[in-house]
Formats: structure tokens, sequence, C-alpha cells
């Protein structure tokens, strides 16, 4: 099985292989926004066994009209409150954001890959 994605409309191609091993740059660096949807809230409230409103206070705070997962500071870096330092991945994989698991294909990177090839190692010239 293959572990090449492309999408159309990028000019690079990402290897999915090289998750395993780059310390999960996406998940962790510069502080940013992890923006959640009223479904996503529900589906990772469920699959952590919370009622909405407890995972809510709990992960989440507003940013404008949205809300994002928090993150936790560790040294002068930022991570995900939901990215796991023992496994190097994601406690919540299954119910992930969209924009979990729509990276590395971002309209902001189709400009931009030079910076996105820093961030990810997977990130591979089409």
């Amino acid at each position: 099985m293959s572990n090449i994605i492309k999408k159309d409309g990028y000019d690079y191609i990402f290897d999915a292989s090289a998750c395993s091993s780059c310390q999960a740059r996406c998940c962790t660096g510069e502080s940013g926004y992890i923006h959640v949807s009223a479904s996503e809230i529900e589906s990772i409230a469920d699959l952590l066994g919370l009622e909405t409103q407890a995972f809510s206070e709990k992960y989440l705070f507003k940013h404008g009209y949205r809300y994002s997962i928090k993150e936790r500071k560790i040294g002068e870096s930022y991570e995900c409150a939901f990215y796991d330092r023992e496994s190097n991945g994601c406690a919540i994989y299954e119910a992930r954001p969209q924009q979990c698991r729509t990276f590395p294909f971002w309209d902001y990177f189709k400009t931009r890959v030079d910076e996105l090839k820093l961030e990810c190692p997977g990130v591979i010239d089409a």
C-alpha cells in the first residue's frame, strides 16, 4: 500500500510514512489555532467519554466566532492538547478535526511550499 498522497491543485506530494519519524511538527512548535466545528466537538467529546459542555470547558477556547483546541506550553514550544508525546501521535486520531485530516494540503501552502517543507519532512516536489 502506497503512503504517497497527491491532491489536484498542489505542486507537491506527501509521503505519509514520514509522520512516524518527524516528531509531530504539525502538532507542536509555534502557537496556532486548531479550529473545530460543532460536529467535531461532539465527535471528540464522544470519543473521550465526556459531555460536550465538559469537553468544551476543558479543551477549547473561543477564537473570534470559532472554537479552537487548547495548547500546552512545553519550554519554548507549544503542542496540541491531544498530542501524545509517549506515542508521538494523536490521542484523538479517529475523531481529529478536518484541519488536521487535510494537512499538509491547505490553501495557505499552495504558494508557500518552501515554508511547508521546513515543517513537514513528508512533503516532496511533484
